[in-house]
């Protein structure tokens, strides 16, 4: 037998669900998951954008710190303010490596006894190995493989979720508490990765597929899987750890200066101590030689991931690390990375897609402006 036999492929609590739902299924983060229904990606999309729709992202890891010296342990490995958190406030954070680059992206909400977070699924091995390496001896690290995640994105959603419990209604993009759903005990956050208003909830694995029913038959409500959450991604300009960040990328070339406080920059009150922070701050003080940035494309043809960009010259300047036609703003959207001579918005470059150079023009980001419940 060969040692290098796939390992067969993880299922959620929903998986079930997921296929009596029609859903088609496809390998992603070592788990089964639904890229999308019989609806199709472009209505999955729509109806984030419209209504509501619901995600399963059970595949997410879900972490808890515990111990009073949690959130400081925590801002030993993270460029962010851990320690000024309020109770029941979430947060937007980033691992770090010794070079200043990015090891995962993730969510970090303080909670009256503990620190929850959710990591990526491919990272979340290493990140609970990278907590417990580092912070194990300062603070107890617990994996929460025992519940389910679940997005309810989009402008109904509130309204949706308000019938199970209309105390979500009190709550501001970022906020966290427990709720009874239904009966079901969960922790709701309100937030989520489409650009929308939404909630994600952790829910006990026992209690996923009836709470999920639940939602579904609200009249706002539609199952959406991985390939509608992509394209809204995309076009909120919210980045996809792998492909838009990586190992090799600080978040300053990553455009995410906005999430490192200035109490954890030079000169503040906890500056650095984190790994790479001299690299960060280096950055963060003469700009970096690389950028992170959006693109619109001028003519029709979608622009994929690992497209190369050139100037007017045909020098090289860049590469796409997303790409898309987005179907609510209509046109090609891409990421990428160009040399800082190149990130200015309006600034004119070209995409090489089979022997031909495509117009694509710098452009701000997000595509279409976020709507969170602020």
């Amino acid at each position: 037998m060969s040692d290098k036999t796939p390992a067969p492929l993880l299922k959620t609590p929903l998986h079930a669900l997921h296929l009596e739902l029609g859903a088609r299924m496809v390998p992603f983060a070592g788990y089964d998951m639904p890229v999308s229904y019989p609806a199709g990606i472009l209505a999955e999309h729509q109806q984030s954008r419209e209504r509501a729709a619901l995600f399963d992202v059970s595949h997410m890891g879900q972490v808890r710190l515990v111990g009073a010296d949690a959130a400081a342990a925590l801002e030993s490995l993270v460029p962010v303010d851990v320690v000024d958190l309020p109770v029941g406030r979430q947060r937007y954070a980033f691992f770090t490596n010794a070079t200043g680059g990015l090891l995962d992206d993730l969510m970090v909400l303080r909670r009256p006894d503990d620190l929850y977070l959710v990591v990526n699924a491919a990272c979340k091995a290493a990140d609970l190995r990278h907590l417990q390496t580092h912070i194990g001896h300062r603070c107890t690290v617990v994996p929460v493989p025992d519940r389910a995640l679940l997005a309810l994105q989009g402008p109904l959603s509130m309204a949706a979720l308000a019938r199970l419990n209309p105390d979500v209604a009190a709550m501001k993009f970022m906020d966290g508490r427990t709720l009874d759903l239904g009966g079901r005990t969960c922790f709701v956050t309100r937030s989520g990765y489409t650009g929308e208003d939404g909630f994600e909830i952790s829910v006990a694995n026992d209690d996923a597929v009836a709470l999920a029913r639940a939602l579904l038959s609200q009249p706002e409500v539609a199952p959406a899987g991985l390939g509608a959450r992509d394209t809204l991604r995309l076009e909120a300009g919210l980045c996809l750890y792998g492909h838009d960040i990586d190992e090799k990328t600080t978040p300053v070339e990553a455009g995410l200066t906005w999430a490192i406080q200035k109490v954890r920059r030079a000169g503040g009150a906890r500056a650095g101590g984190y790994p790479g922070a001299d690299v960060i701050d280096a950055q963060l003080g003469r700009g970096a030689t690389v950028r992170r940035v959006g693109l619109v494309g001028l003519e029709r043809a979608p622009v994929r991931e690992g497209t190369p960009l050139v100037d007017a010259r045909g020098h090289s300047a860049g590469r796409v690390t997303s790409g898309t036609v987005g179907p609510t703003v209509k046109q090609p959207i891409a990421m990428a990375y160009v040399g800082a001579d190149h990130a200015a918005p309006h600034h004119e470059l070209f995409a090489e897609v089979r022997g031909k150079r495509l117009p694509m023009r710098v452009t701000p980001m997000p595509f279409t402006p976020h709507r969170y419940a602020r």
